[in-house]
């Protein structure tokens, strides 16, 4: 359905008294075209609620088993993506520019440019930082595909991807000689931790 369509839905269902559930693709949060679905029903005066899922990044996070955060190693997660044809990236954000703060990337909707995303950020992130690229996380057909910026687009060419897919790239991916957090250290004080003679 266009855009006109479903506001013709969402005002019909309104006159006729009915509620509406609209069952969304993707994260409401990020790239999912909500935001001018929002700004129909509220020029219509039509009350509304959004109940989020579970992002795809968090997913495939979970399916990885790794945390994308590592103390001293990447404390930042840019969620970002390439221009496509439904929306181009502002000129400010480029994958160049988030690689430079050497943060995690969760490189949503680019698996069609995977030479675009090793290409721009091999000479920041080095040629054996880890990527992981997650097929439909979560779903009963998820697939993983691991390696490193040198070799990830041969191993895509070997089992090609087409779509669905979300492209990580960091340090945190294979990080395991890393410092712990002060968060669990026995000499940490906490509000409820109770160790006020430590």
């Amino acid at each position: 359905m266009s855009l006109d369509e479903i506001e013709a839905e969402y005002v019909k269902a309104a006159a006729d008294g009915h509620d509406v559930a609209r069952l969304h693709s993707g994260d409401l949060s990020v790239w999912s075209a909500v935001a001018e679905q929002v700004r129909r029903l509220e020029k219509h005066g039509l009350d509304y609620t959004m109940t989020p899922g579970v992002p795809a990044f968090a997913a495939a996070a979970a399916t990885l088993g790794r945390e994308l955060t590592i103390p001293a190693v990447a404390q930042s997660l840019v969620l970002t993506r390439v221009s496509g044809r439904a929306s181009p990236m502002p000129n400010a954000e480029t994958l160049a520019g988030f690689g430079a703060t050497g943060s995690t990337l969760a490189i949503h909707l680019a698996i069609h440019a995977l030479g675009q995303v090793v290409t721009e950020l091999t000479p920041l992130y080095g040629a054996d930082c880890p990527v992981a690229i997650v097929v439909k996380a979560s779903w009963p057909d998820e697939r993983v595909v691991r390696g490193t910026l040198a070799d990830i687009e041969a191993k895509v060419a070997a089992d090609p991807i087409e779509r669905t897919a979300l492209i990580f790239v960091g340090k945190t991916l294979g990080a395991t000689d890393f410092r712990e957090s002060a968060l669990y250290d026995a000499a940490y004080q906490r509000r409820f931790r109770g160790r006020d003679g430590l």
